[in-house]
């Protein structure tokens, strides 16, 4: 029976497959096995499984069947000869989805510890060992590999089909180091749908003999950890104005929040507030109160901005701040639109006819947003039954530029393209900036025009996407 260290529950199991010579190493915090465990404990790790050596890779294969059998929620394998930053642990272990991924690199050539995979997307479409070939690979496999508890009976039974080839002979020149890459094509070529964690600018190897580890754990410490960490929490490729206006200053705002112990559902609620300022000031209708509600609606949305980046830096997510974050945005944008139209019709003494673009306004943008949830349903329903419509579009998946498709991934490697194409759906950043721009400059009446005609565009754009989508 395998080892094992316990901690007071979080999520998930690890584990640690201790099958090579190596993992017995000395490094700085004793031997390998020794930091990873410590690794390990930093981590939101229930329990440590240490599968000893000795009992060869069949033996491997079982003793991880019968923990998957055993335990509940997601389990983490990884063989305990690696040397890696903790944080790429952590883009497995403290994702919020606990869903089946491996961790994987695309910079990284194929090697006789870095199997071949190929990636569709932000999948892994196919995955290789020394049996298993992979045709136009484009990443590699780092040798951690979590499941889902969904798919911990499959993982049961893959592992036990694996450990009867293997005692069989049938899987050729396969060896006691491989167990977690069989493991990963096994779910692959099974039908599991497995993540692709990149692993980016971090460091994560398997390594051989005294000198590798004493390289591996030199090489970690020219990467900051932390400002890694960052740059992940925000991201570079949202809509054009969140990107360009807004994460181009944020990080510090994301440190602060940290150091000084914001909670992201806190940052929430002074979005929030802001807002609702914002929108008490449209309601005076004069230019210096346009003006200042626009700014303060430009500050309400780099708050919504910095929630999820506070979130993803410091990996605190919560079903509840998921929903609180997205009916905040519902109720921020309907309650300026009102506050538009009282200080339009104050400011003029004349209503006129503001109060139907603010509802047409409101009914528009509530319209789009049903498309997108309800297709969005519709995929997810759709995918459980295997449909093909569902899978990912096939300009991601498309592994050269030929055809109609190739063209398209052309296109979508098109910087320009690519902007338009995020701008013209008018995503809530763009909708602020026209709010705020056009609150400030000209009047609430020029506002909902402006909304109600890009909108428009928006709403055909989505509706031509779908029908095309689900009719392919």
């Amino acid at each position: 029976m395998p080892e094992q260290m316990t901690r007071e529950s979080t999520t998930t199991a690890a584990v640690v497959l201790a099958t090579t010579p190596a993992c017995r190493l000395a490094c700085a915090d004793g031997t390998l096995v020794d930091r990873l465990s410590g690794q390990l404990g930093e981590l939101p790790v229930r329990e440590v499984h240490i599968v000893p050596s000795g009992g060869g890779l069949a033996d491997d294969l079982r003793a991880v069947a019968h923990l998957a059998r055993l335990t509940h929620g997601p389990v983490v394998v990884l063989p305990a000869d690696i040397v890696a930053h903790t944080e790429s642990l952590a883009l497995l272990l403290e994702h919020p989805s606990h869903d089946t991924a491996a961790l994987v690199s695309p910079d990284r050539p194929p090697g006789p510890l870095h199997p071949p995979v190929r990636l569709q997307g932000a999948r892994v479409a196919a995955a290789g060992s020394s049996f298993h070939t992979v045709p136009e690979a484009n990443a590699t496999f780092l040798s951690v590999l979590q499941v889902g508890e969904a798919d911990l009976g499959c993982l049961a039974d893959i592992s036990d089909e694996l450990a009867d080839l293997v005692s069989a002979g049938r899987l050729g020149p396969v060896t006691a180091i491989e167990a977690t890459d069989l493991l990963l094509v096994g779910l692959v070529r099974s039908g599991v749908g497995v993540r692709a964690a990149q692993i980016g600018p971090l460091h994560c190897g398997r390594v051989t003999g005294q000198s590798g580890v004493d390289s591996a754990v030199t090489r970690l410490a020219d990467v900051d950890e932390a400002r890694v960490r960052l740059d992940t929490a925000v991201k570079t490729d949202d809509g054009f104005f969140a990107t360009h206006f807004v994460s181009s200053w944020t990080k510090p705002v994301v440190r602060l929040a940290a150091r000084l112990k914001l909670k992201p559902n806190s940052v929430t609620g002074i979005s929030i507030g802001l807002a609702v300022l914002a929108a008490v000031w449209f309601t005076y209708g004069a230019r210096w109160a346009q003006v200042l509600g626009g700014v303060l609606f430009y500050l309400s949305f780099v708050l919504d901005c910095v929630d999820g980046q506070l979130a993803r830096y410091t990996r605190e997510f919560t079903p509840l701040g998921a929903w609180a974050d997205g009916m905040a945005d519902r109720f921020k944008e309907y309650l300026v639109y009102a506050g538009l139209a009282i200080g339009y019709a104050a400011g003029l003494g004349n209503p006129d006819g503001i109060w139907y673009l603010a509802v047409g306004a409101m009914i528009l943008q509530v319209t789009r947003h049903t498309v997108d949830f309800s297709f969005s349903g519709a995929v997810s329903d759709a995918a459980r039954v295997g449909a093909a419509w569902a899978r990912p579009p096939r300009s991601l998946m498309e592994p050269a530029d030929q055809g109609p498709h190739g063209i398209r991934a052309r296109l979508e490697r098109d910087t320009l393209t690519r902007w338009l194409k995020k701008m013209i759906v008018l995503p809530i950043g763009e909708r602020t900036a026209l709010i705020a721009v056009t609150a400030a400059v000209f009047n609430a009446r020029v506002t909902f025009l402006s909304l109600l005609g890009w909108g428009a565009v928006a709403l055909l754009y989505q509706l031509i996407g779908r029908i095309e989508r689900a009719s392919t």
